[in-house]
């Protein structure tokens, strides 16, 4: 059973689906289920989501929300972005609580990563 008032899915825009694939395949190992060229769904072990055909790309600067995932070592973390096709759009800085940095994906969608080490 669906737990009730918790986010269950994410759905992320995407100029190309394959590229999607691949750039998330190889930075965080998920696998994919296509449903046709236009979307393919994901699941990261605690929470489903997918990838739409758009023409548009999200980022935290035109009000879109911020989606955070957790790295140890963020410095490999910035490698691997980068040797995936992506874009470090700020590099890593402190917080209260941790340290961050943000990227691009390859088809501009903006993320960040943070760590607490």
């Amino acid at each position: 059973m669906t737990p009730e008032n918790m986010i269950d899915y994410l759905e992320i825009p995407a100029k190309d689906i394959v590229k999607a694939q691949a750039f998330f395949a190889g930075l965080f190992g998920w696998h994919f289920e296509d449903y046709g060229p236009d979307y393919c769904s994901f699941n990261d072990g605690r929470l489903a989501g997918g990838f739409r055909k758009a023409d548009v790309a999200s980022s935290a600067d035109d009000g879109s929300p911020l989606i955070v995932f957790y790295r140890e070592d963020l410095a490999a973390a910035s490698t691997r972005v980068a040797e995936l096709g992506g874009t470090i759009k700020r590099d890593i800085f402190s917080f209260p609580g941790g340290k961050r940095f943000h990227f691009l994906d390859p088809n501009g969608n903006e993320y960040a990563i943070w760590s607490d080490q």
